[in-house]
């Protein structure tokens, strides 16, 4: 597409500029918003096709609203591209995502635009019901409050509860449902197909509130009345139209479904509702990657499809020949050999199909996969209960979402000792996402959990032999996890061998120091200890490989035999291998001096990463000092 020449976004830098613009310029305001993400993320990707669908909503919502006094609160964060450029960013967009400048999604922290935490799904309608009922409580209800949740969203469970609960509490809250049929893949459940169906007339929703405020005005119609005839108006609108509404069943207010690309129209009915008491919700239809051509068609791939070229909308450096795979397609090919070989073996996903790998069984194999969308508590317990009556469920989950199925694990897989194997993607750092999805706290999380075995692969051959040994009978439920990126081994294929459960590997002898690593980091310590070798220092190298059960008779040797041990993880420090290797030492009255590497006891910021792991002290400069500093 070609990029035109902007003429009003430049003179907006905070949303009391748009608002002092005539309705009538707010398309083209939306136009240059638009081709400013479309040109800024060709050089600098994110959450691309997201950001598009929402322009006209983002230009909507601060022209009706007071922000930064009234509140908005995105869901997930995936869309705030054009937020963060209207709200005093547009001139440090470039910086989006790099290391040091703007975040990934929206952060308090930032701005005071930025209402909530945002980067894991379906926390915004509790978020914004709390901040509703603050609002309240404090005596401001001049104060508006809106939740914009993704209909991809809207399978989480908190979600639910949070409509529950504001249909129940008094508030004012303002839900805006986008309704682009799609999360990262397309939406899944009966949600999505409910919300595909529901519709009520744009002219009823005008005429009801209209009558409601005559009858108010004169004194008829009280708050308390409100709710009885609006529970009978609900009841007598089901039984004529022959659709029930599960908003208005909750007592929320229901308008939409709305053109939600149609910006004038959305500044009207905003400006129509957003005065009413009670909850309510606006319903929105829009197209995720609109007014980019590649991305309407694909909007998958244009999630975040990193650089591309903003004309053509060509990708740009894509695969390359000759390189090592990376960790979720080696778990892709390798679930589907092991379902091949076992039709006990089923996958879940949590509305990543493709981003784990999950998608190469679910085209062969689709009546034994699973999307069960944003929903990472079922997912487990859904496993679990496949898993209690005779299957084999791998369930695929980012380990930093997983952290939302904590006590799933506990109560519903591992008290049973139930054989779910879980297969934890994004392990250790990440990257450009950055502190809401490294995922930094599984080892040390899980760690405590009785009857769970927790392994991480060195590499990809070692990522196969693991997820072959935990289908095997009699293993129990099983942590894999393993991080984004590439591994290390361009034939990577391997043939599928048992590896005894709780036991680790010794690389290398040596006799000044211990090493003794636990995942891919692993790669990097052997090649450090070639470097000191070289350089007349004698490093032994031991790859734990399961963190639990742990390998003790490793543990003793190297606890007899060494004064000086050093521990490399890519997890938090309290409570992983380190702390693990402590305690053992400990409890069998050994003392030498052990180091302990790893990422440290606070949030750790967004950036490449290589950058972050010197940053933290991971890197291979970094190991090497702390090796020779304890020799």
């Amino acid at each position: 597409m070609k990029i035109e020449p902007q003429e009003l976004l430049p003179h907006i830098n905070f949303p009391a500029d748009l608002r002092a613009l005539p309705l009538e310029a707010l398309p083209r305001v939306c136009e240059e918003l638009r081709q400013e993400i479309i040109r800024e993320m060709a050089d600098n990707p994110g959450h691309f096709a997201s950001s598009l669908g929402v322009v006209e909503l983002t230009v909507a919502l601060h022209y009706v609203f007071d922000t930064p006094r009234d509140r908005i609160v995105w869901d997930v964060g995936h869309q705030a591209a054009g937020h963060k450029i209207l709200t005093g960013r547009r001139e440090s967009f470039h910086t989006y995502r790099h290391l040091g400048g703007l975040r990934p999604f929206p952060s308090p922290d930032e701005s005071e635009y930025d209402t909530f935490a945002c980067g894991h799904a379906s926390n915004s309608i509790s978020a914004a019901l709390g901040m509703a009922v603050a609002a309240h409580l404090k005596g401001d209800d001049e104060r508006k409050v809106v939740a914009v949740i993704g209909d991809g969203s809207m399978s989480g469970g908190l979600a639910f509860e949070g409509l529950n609960n504001a249909s129940s509490t008094p508030n004012n809250l303002l839900i805006i449902l986008n309704d682009n049929n799609m999360s990262i893949d397309r939406s899944v459940g009966g949600m999505r197909h409910y919300l595909h169906l529901l519709h009520t007339s744009s002219l009823y929703n005008n005429v009801r509130f209209r009558l409601s405020e005559q009858l108010f005005r004169f004194g008829f119609l009280s708050e308390k009345r409100r709710q009885r005839i609006l529970r009978f108006n609900n009841s007598l609108k089901s039984l004529l139209v022959g659709q029930q509404n599960i908003f208005e069943g909750l007592n929320i207010r229901y308008f939409g479904p709305t053109d939600g690309h149609n910006v004038v129209e959305l500044v009207g009915t905003l400006r129509q509702i957003k005065d009413m008491k009670g909850p309510k919700l606006l319903h929105l239809h829009t197209v995720k990657g609109k007014g980019f051509k590649p991305a309407e068609k694909n909007p998958t791939v244009y999630h975040a499809p990193g650089k591309y070229d903003p004309e053509t909308g060509q990708r740009l450096g894509g695969e390359q020949d000759g390189l090592p795979p990376k960790y979720q397609d080696v778990f892709g090919e390798t679930l589907l050999e092991l379902a091949r070989q076992n039709e006990r073996i089923v996958g879940i996903t949590p509305a990543m199909a493709t981003g784990c790998g999950l998608n190469v069984m679910m085209r062969e194999m689709p009546e034994r996969t699973f999307d069960v969308g944003i929903a990472e508590g079922h997912a487990v317990t859904f496993a679990g209960g496949l898993a209690k009556d005779g299957l084999i469920p791998f369930c695929n989950i980012y380990s930093s979402f997983a952290q939302r199925a904590f006590d799933h694990i506990i109560h519903d897989v591992a008290l049973c000792r139930l054989p779910v194997i879980f297969c934890l993607d994004r392990a250790g750092i990440v990257g450009q996402d950055g502190a809401t999805h490294h995922g930094a706290f599984d080892l040390a999380a899980l760690r405590p959990v009785p009857g769970l075995t927790i392994a991480s692969p060195m590499d990809e051959h070692e990522l196969r032999r693991l997820m072959f040994t935990a289908q095997l009978p009699d293993k129990g439920p099983f942590v894999i996890r393993y991080p984004r990126g590439r591994g290390v081994l361009v034939d990577w294929q391997c043939p599928l061998e048992e590896v005894p459960i709780g036991r680790g590997r010794k690389l290398s002898d040596g006799h000044d120091v211990a090493v003794l690593s636990i995942g891919p980091l692993g790669n990097v310590v052997q090649s450090v200890v070639k470097e000191l070798r070289a350089e007349g220092t004698d490093v032994a190298h031991y790859d734990i490989r399961f963190l639990k059960p742990i390998d003790e008779d490793i543990l003793r040797e190297v606890g007899e035999n060494f004064r000086r041990i050093v521990t490399v993880e890519d997890g938090v420090i309290r409570g992983g291998l380190g702390t693990a290797v402590l305690e053992y030492m400990a409890d069998h009255d050994l003392h030498p001096q052990v180091v302990r590497l790893g990422l440290p006891d606070h949030f750790v910021e967004h950036g490449t990463p290589d950058e972050l792991y010197h940053l933290v002290g991971l890197d291979a400069d970094a190991i090497k000092k702390a090796i020779i500093f304890t020799v």
